[in-house]
């Protein structure tokens, strides 16, 4: 019972650390991408993308700070040289 609690507890731990983030910031589930290996190419995309905006100091979600890098080309340059 202890065995089958931890494995069920370590994935639900997955899928609320990285799936979940995924689908709310980045709308992976609607992703159209499917064809040859767009969806893998896409996804490392998206963890690389995942990782820089969690180094990004400040309280913000990681929506939020997509978004200002989506809007601000300053922060965009600060994020990709890892500056934050």
């Amino acid at each position: 019972a202890k065995a089958a609690l931890y494995a069920v507890r370590s994935h639900w731990g997955i899928e609320n650390k990285l799936h979940w983030v995924l689908d709310v910031v980045f709308k992976e589930d609607h992703a159209r991408v499917r064809s040859g290996n767009g969806a893998k190419n896409m996804a490392i995309v998206r963890h690389i993308i995942t990782n820089l905006l969690r180094q990004a100091q400040g309280k913000a979600s990681l929506k939020v700070k997509r978004k200002k890098a989506a809007w601000s080309v300053e922060f965009l340059e600060k994020l990709l040289r890892q500056e934050l």
